[in-house]
């Protein structure tokens, strides 16, 4: 794949970006050696080397959903805020 000057304006246009024809023709140069670099990839031989989905063998720790008593009640915790109506602490409006 040759990436042209249609196609970093189309990216650009894409990504909401603005650049220039020096910035278009640089960003050509560095893509297309980029690309080039990978696909170096294509040249190895992986036939024998099955696929790996997940490095670490990993599961998952289960545990007993347990709700736990609080030291603190209510009351307590609406009296260390600064403001409170209906029994629920007021914080700023935030928009």
């Amino acid at each position: 794949m040759e990436i042209n000057c249609e196609t970093i304006e189309h990216l650009a246009e894409l990504s909401n970006f603005s650049v220039s024809d020096a910035e278009n023709k640089s960003l050509q140069k560095d893509l297309n050696e980029i690309l080039k670099y990978i696909s170096q990839l294509n040249e190895v031989d992986v036939s024998d080397v099955e696929p790996t989905y997940q490095v670490f063998e990993m599961e998952n720790v289960w545990r007993k959903d347990e709700i736990l008593e609080q030291e603190a009640n209510r009351e307590e915790l609406l009296a260390l805020t600064k403001e409170q109506k209906d029994n629920q602490i007021k914080v700023p409006k935030v928009l």
